[in-house]
């Protein structure tokens, strides 16, 4: 009776052989237009009721006189059951017998206390109508419900358990890793199998973990609630296969990198030299360089410094509560004009050239522009845009004895390596000066940044 189509369930029953010819007909097809299996057997089982009732219409129509008109009468009542969009059976009790032609059934409204909380309303109450979410909350929340209504639909939040949390997580590890980054007309199911089929690279741990966790995060505010009785989406396991551990950049890979021509329509050469230099020399994340604006851009206790912190006008927001940060300029970047930016660019933001998508990324086409780049000249996959903080990182730890770690962390915004009352309740009044003397250790050969950006 129950069959499964991609994610989505139908409903199959075979026309008895006596009532094919009057019928035309020798199975019958309707799809559930869910994919969970509770909800599918409950259609399916109203189908059933409404199915038997047309094959015994049928039988006494062809005992009648006007058999003819009234088979035809039939036979549209069985063409309107196969698009027939059933309600879930919650709201119906019985069936409606099957009569020619077939009467429309009544809506029947529920008092709105009454109805359960949808994933798509769940969405929209505690993400993106929450004014304390952050703008990198609400897109990627966004995002991991949007993949997940495409596959399986929307249904209230009380249904959704671990049998689909593991279905969404197989399936994610099953799309290709370019998803979203074209234009598709395939659904999920026809994207995995396109990945099958030609052999490409899939969705990596990391990224079916953030989907995972944004739904999980989500649940646990419905938990709180007393919404939902547990949160199906923790626990799960994400190690598929070999993981690509991230590294920093050799001399002979940023001298292959310096000499790379530049072939980006969406982003000047001049900026992109501009960003990789800043990111060598300060180990600042790719969206926190592209975000600067010219006020960010200050001199404190006399050193010229980034100052990376909350921008309320726009709604981006630092990546934890420790990358709000100072970080003093290197000498090489005050050498070749970048305090010379809060002059000379146009507009608020303090690198020139760059556009914000229509999810609110400024810096996204610089990114993907690096990304093809790095793939044409042949660098392996260890290295990204990211790898300029892991250099600068190693650079830091392997200087001079007399660079503390906790110097370090405060510059890369990462949480203190030690958690002692020292680092915790005092940390911020570590002096700019030794924030700059840290990263003045900074320094790269000459082939490195061959192409100076001014």
């Amino acid at each position: 009776m129950l069959r499964v189509r991609g994610t989505t369930y139908h409903f199959r029953r075979i026309v008895p052989p006596a009532l094919r010819a009057a019928l035309n007909r020798r199975e019958i097809w309707v799809s559930l237009k869910t994919g969970y299996q509770n909800e599918a057997r409950k259609r399916a089982s109203l189908l059933h009721a409404r199915t038997t009732e047309l094959f015994s219409q049928t039988h006494l129509a062809l005992s009648e006189p006007d058999a003819l008109s009234r088979l035809e009468g039939l036979r549209v009542a069985l063409r309107d059951l196969q698009s027939v969009n059933l309600p879930s059976s919650t709201q119906e009790t019985g069936f409606v017998p099957v009569s020619a032609p077939m009467p429309k059934r009544r809506t029947v409204k529920k008092p709105a206390k009454a109805q359960s909380l949808m994933l798509s309303g769940a969405l929209k109450r505690f993400v993106l109508d929450n004014p304390h979410a952050s703008a990198d909350t609400r897109k990627a929340t966004q995002r991991a419900v949007d993949l997940f209504l495409q596959a399986f639909g929307d249904a209230p939040v009380s249904i959704i358990g671990g049998e689909k949390a593991g279905a969404f997580r197989d399936l994610l590890f099953s799309l290709p890793a370019s998803l979203g980054k074209r234009k598709s007309s395939l659904t999920l199911e026809e994207e995995a199998q396109r990945a099958r089929e030609e052999g490409l690279p899939t969705l990596s741990g990391k990224s079916v973990k953030n989907h995972m966790m944004r739904l999980s995060a989500l649940w646990n505010q419905l938990h709180q609630r007393e919404l939902v009785t547990r949160n199906p989406w923790t626990g799960w396991n994400f190690e598929n296969g070999q993981k690509t551990i991230r590294r920093s950049w050799t001399a002979r890979e940023l001298a292959l990198l310096a000499s790379a021509s530049w072939h980006s329509t969406s982003v000047p050469e001049q900026t992109f030299r501009l960003v990789t230099l800043i990111a060598a020399y300060s180990g600042m994340r790719l969206g926190e360089i592209c975000a600067l604006r010219k006020e960010d851009l200050q001199t404190v206790d006399g050193i010229p410094c980034f100052l990376i912190r909350l921008h309320p006008e726009t709604g981006w927001t630092p990546k934890t509560e420790a990358s709000t940060r100072m970080v003093p300029i290197h000498s090489k970047l005050i050498e070749v004009g970048v305090l010379a930016l809060k002059d000379t660019t146009d507009g608020p933001y303090l690198i020139p050239g760059l556009e914000t998508s229509k999810q609110g990324t400024r810096g996204a086409a610089l990114g993907r522009a690096f990304s093809l780049l790095k793939t044409r000249i042949g660098l392996p996959a260890e290295i990204t845009f990211h790898s300029f903080r892991h250099t600068v990182s190693t650079q830091l730890r392997n200087a001079d004895a007399n660079i503390r770690e906790v110097w370090i962390d405060r510059l890369l915004g990462h949480e203190a390596t030690h958690k002692s009352q020292g680092t915790t309740t005092y940390l911020t009044g570590i002096r700019t000066a030794n924030l700059s003397q840290t990263i003045e250790t900074i320094s790269y050969p000459e082939t490195a940044f061959k192409k100076i950006p001014f």
